[in-house]
């Protein structure tokens, strides 16, 4: 259990790095190169290790490949997407208590389609989410210098939300597809296969081939302009991707060798090393923690951890 408690930290970091890495390139770098960089990493990270490691039985149907195909471009691809252009955006310390909100989403869904119960303990953790969130879209809007109500304020929020519901869907299509008895790691080489090639594919279609070779045509030089002479973009997203492939690899060992009520916890506690390593890291002109948002971090952890536990 101390292991599995060890690597969840380890992946918890991970995640809060990743917010911190992404909002430092994209001050000048584009979503477009941090998306092609992170996703290039994963991929290049997990699957030959697990290709060698389950040769030659991988215990893959083309139901659980497509499962997991499509937790990938859910998660991986349409979630990250909008929480790379929201940390962009309103910075890393807001949109990270609001994608945790995912446990909620995943919380429903599971209900809807699953057959899970809601509980008390769901619902009042439900409750406090909702109302952290809150207070972060006041935070935010009153850091743009909007019109100072919760309408005009979740209009900021938006992104990070829609980070949140296309995240939810991911642990309701693993789970599902788990259950035909495919392996843990082998299902997350195929999600974050599936996220790296369609996004690529995305990208090559919408801008045209010429787009994804090299990376700093794709936006890692800043300008997009392709002519290579960066300013250090390209580290922040290759940090990125090493961290987001920690995360990733992270969440599915510690689950693997600890309990769901000592792994969660520790995850969902995410937020609030995003916050602190915003503070610490991040220059104030570009990224702005108050104590409300602390205050709101640690709600949204909090909620979050009764949802997920609350079974």
């Amino acid at each position: 259990m101390a292991a599995g408690a060890l690597v969840a930290v380890l992946a918890a970091l991970g995640w809060a790095g990743q917010y911190v890495f992404i909002r430092l390139g994209t001050r000048t770098g584009s979503v477009t190169g941090a998306m092609l960089v992170s996703l290039a990493c994963n991929a290049a990270l997990v699957v030959p290790g697990v290709a060698v490691a389950y040769y030659p039985d991988y215990g893959l149907t083309a139901a659980s490949a497509a499962l997991f195909a499509g937790a990938g471009i859910a998660g991986s691809v349409l979630s990250r997407v909008a929480q790379f252009e929201a940390t962009r955006t309103i910075g890393a310390s807001r949109t990270a208590p609001v994608v945790s909100t995912t446990a909620l989403v995943s919380t429903l869904l599971a209900a809807l389609f699953l057959d899970e119960t809601l509980t008390v303990p769901h619902l009042a953790g439900i409750v406090l989410i909702v109302g952290a969130v809150a207070v972060i879209t006041r935070e935010t809007a009153r850091d743009e210098g909007t019109v100072d109500s919760l309408a005009d304020a979740g209009a900021y929020l938006l992104l990070p939300v829609l980070a949140a519901v296309t995240l939810g869907v991911e642990p309701i299509l693993l789970k599902v597809g788990f259950a035909t008895g495919t392996p843990t790691f082998v299902g997350l080489a195929v999600m974050v296969s599936a996220a790296a090639v369609g996004y690529a594919a995305f990208v090559a279609v919408r801008d045209g081939p010429r787009s994804l070779p090299p990376v700093s045509v794709a936006g890692v030089d800043g300008d997009g302009d392709g002519d290579g002479n960066g300013d250090g973009n390209l580290r922040w997203f290759l940090g990125a991707g090493v961290a987001g492939t920690l995360a990733l690899v992270g969440y599915f060992a510690a689950l693997a060798v600890a309990p769901v009520v000592v792994v969660v916890p520790i995850l969902q506690a995410a937020p609030l090393l995003v916050v602190g390593l915003s503070a610490v890291f991040l220059p104030r002109g570009l990224e702005r923690v108050t104590p409300r948002l602390v205050a709101a971090s640690i709600a949204v952890v909090v909620g979050t951890v009764v949802v997920s536990l609350s079974g």
